[in-house]
């Protein structure tokens, strides 16, 4: 089960990320350059817009919320409730746009709605048994006095700052236009303190550069409640989501058992079939020479002979990448030993496990294993690696380091793309650690599952 990982040892930048040529340098540090980026001007607009969204979606959902529970001594109340919910579906779709938009934030639609019955009453009855409906209607409620809160401290905050930090350039003001000799900091019936001369007006504008530096990360923080929000109340709800990552984890291993499948025959078909076609034609020819040519008849059985042992290596090559029987017999302490024999550099390799997990799990341990170690041969430029297996609580690790020439990296199209994937299918993870230069270190993770007992 060799895996083509020739695009995971290429000599990239090391970072993981294809086409990625590195972060752009700055020289301004980011607590200065906060105010000025794009992405803080994104977020204050988003708090700004949040309090007319907020208050739509407020009177909205109070207005025929409350309309459709009047109502429902009348079948009327039925279908206006519906609608209200289903209208709040169709804001959180807006706002998951706006989220997108603004925030960066990508949010999946939640689940469709799925009417049990055709018609009307099929749909009214599936809007307001759907969850999504109801969370979406709890956004629109707590939504509305967290954007007033965020919008008055952001706009405040804000406001303050550019306003302090810009005092220098237009404290004139105040002398010229408002009778008075600057801003007025603290003022009774008897004594008033105005920011006047140059050492206040200075100090005014260093306490304004400071809160202009810190305003974009409290919006920042307030957006963090927003990001929360959106991604709790409008997203796919858990269960939902675990629902998707099943199927895709089911079209996964449907896939790779076809693509074993298609291995199996065609290993069967262009090996060891051929050479058992081979060799009836030659003990055929055999079997017609004997009487008049005995000894050509013995040099065709002796070549025949060696057709067998050829085809029957190739045969047990074939049942060891289906299922190898020293792991059913011995476990992967033994199985891995024997792996390790084979592979092109000197391997070391320590398991620690005080009891077999179950054997779909021992299984998919050593394939994985299996391949890291193939392409180590064929890739890494090794000189030495090791293999360690060990159980931490539930969960089954395999760790396979080398000293090659790293660049690995688990990228769309390469091995161990693929190789990620056939471990997520089983709940397990593949975290991929190779810079360029090495070494290279890939940490399997598979969930614990002893083997059954019978009896």
């Amino acid at each position: 089960m060799a895996t083509d990982y020739g695009q995971s040892y290429g000599l990239g930048d090391g970072s993981g990320f294809p086409g990625d040529t590195g972060a752009r340098r700055h020289r301004l540090p980011v607590g200065l350059r906060a105010p000025f980026e794009a992405r803080s001007w994104r977020e204050f607009g988003y708090v700004l817009a949040g309090l007319p969204v907020g208050i739509l979606l407020f009177t909205y959902a109070v207005t025929m919320v409350s309309l459709g529970a009047g109502l429902l001594v009348t079948f009327l109340g039925v279908p206006v409730l519906a609608a209200a919910l289903a209208g709040c579906r169709g804001f959180g779709a807006m706002e998951r746009a706006r989220a997108r938009a603004l925030l960066g934030l990508r949010v999946s639609d939640p689940e469709p709605l799925r009417p049990k019955k055709q018609g009307a009453m099929g749909w009214m009855g599936a809007v307001l048994k759907s969850g999504v409906s109801w969370r979406s209607l709890l956004y629109a409620l707590v939504q509305f006095p967290w954007s007033v809160f965020s919008f008055v401290v952001a706009v405040n905050f804000w406001a303050v700052g550019w306003a302090m930090l810009t005092y220098p350039l237009w404290f004139w003001v105040f002398p010229m236009y408002a009778g008075q000799d600057g801003l007025q900091l603290y003022g009774d019936e008897t004594h008033r303190v105005y920011l006047d001369n140059p050492f206040e007006i200075t100090v005014t504008a260093l306490v304004g550069l400071l809160v202009t530096l810190a305003t974009p990360w409290l919006v920042r923080a307030l957006t963090t409640v927003d990001r929360v929000m959106v991604h709790g109340l409008l997203g796919p709800s858990r269960l939902a989501t675990r629902v998707v990552e099943l199927e895709s984890d089911r079209g996964v291993v449907v896939d790779t058992a076809a693509a074993d499948l298609r291995r199996i025959e065609r290993d069967l078909h262009d090996g060891a079939q051929a050479r058992l076609v081979n060799l009836a034609m030659d003990l055929g020819l055999a079997k017609e020479k004997l009487k008049e040519d005995p000894r050509a008849a013995a040099v065709m059985v002796d070549e025949a002979h060696g057709e067998v042992k050829t085809a029957l290596q190739e045969l047990r090559d074939l049942a060891r990448g289906i299922h190898p029987a020293v792991l059913t017999d011995r476990g992967l302490d033994a199985a891995l030993s024997a792996v390790a024999s084979r592979c092109t550099v000197p391997v070391r390799v320590e398991v620690d496990l005080a009891e077999r997990p179950a054997s779909a799990i021992e299984g998919i341990a050593y394939f994985t294993v299996s391949e890291l170690l193939q392409n180590i041969s064929k890739h890494a430029r090794a000189t030495s690696a090791a293999v360690e297996v060990w159980r931490v609580e539930n969960r089954l690790l395999l760790q396979v380091v080398d000293n090659g020439v790293g660049g690995a990296h688990a990228s769309a199209g390469s091995g161990l793309a693929g190789l990620a994937e056939r471990l997520d299918a089983v709940d397990g993870i593949l975290v991929v650690d190779s810079p360029v230069g090495g070494p290279t270190r890939i940490t399997a993770e598979l969930p614990w599952r002893p083997e059954p007992t019978t009896g």
